[in-house]
């Protein structure tokens, strides 16, 4: 943990060059990638552990509500994204948890709702963990878009994933940190050409 380690203004310093590092075009991908989706009418579907978990929930809230004017948030013609984090119910993660092992708790719901044509975000740091592998893998051979957030040497799925943002770094608190804090650029670029507002006027 470089926190434990690194005095306050280190750290920040570190973190500043590390955001400083990442691949734009990884970034602006997945930024088409989400519009994209909202343009064809596609789902997106996010998926992640611990940490990760709380920030697939964190980008699904996001994603379906802050790509929307204020103004427009009760209009039900309004065309909206449509996205789910898969972390969010619970008795289905508990049933295939129990049933069928955890490394299936992520594919055994794109059985159900994931089609053709359809974005999974996947976000694991290690890249190496087994339930984002199997829905990956099985969404890859289904004909969904992949995306993959990782960290540390991107793992597994930095090989398996179709498109992918990866922050080089084996620190797993500042790679969940990274991640959660471009996906705010995501979002807010999204939201500016759903709503033809800022550079996208």
């Amino acid at each position: 943990m470089l926190g434990a380690s690194l005095d306050l203004p280190v750290y920040l310093d570190r973190l500043n060059r590390e955001v400083a590092r990442l691949n734009q075009a990884e970034i602006r991908q997945w930024a088409d990638l989400v519009f994209d989706a909202w343009k064809n009418g596609r789902f997106v579907f996010i998926i992640g552990n611990g940490g990760s978990g709380t920030t697939a929930s964190h980008m699904a809230e996001d994603l379906g509500k802050s790509t929307l004017r204020p103004e427009d948030l009760k209009d039900e013609a309004k065309k909206r994204l449509k996205v789910l984090s898969l972390t969010d119910n619970n008795g289905w993660l508990l049933a295939v948890g129990n049933d069928c092992g955890y490394d299936q708790v992520f594919v055994q719901q794109l059985m159900n709702y994931g089609s053709r044509g359809d974005l999974l975000l996947a976000i694991s740091g290690s890249g190496n963990s087994s339930n984002i592998l199997a829905a990956v893998d099985w969404a890859n051979r289904h004909g969904l878009i992949t995306f993959g957030l990782t960290g540390y040497s991107g793992g597994k799925l930095k090989t398996m994933q179709q498109y992918g943002l990866h922050v080089e770094l084996d620190d797993m608190g500042m790679v969940e940190s990274i991640h959660l804090c471009v996906f705010h650029w995501v979002l807010n670029d999204v939201y500016a050409r759903i709503n033809r507002e800022g550079r996208y006027r």
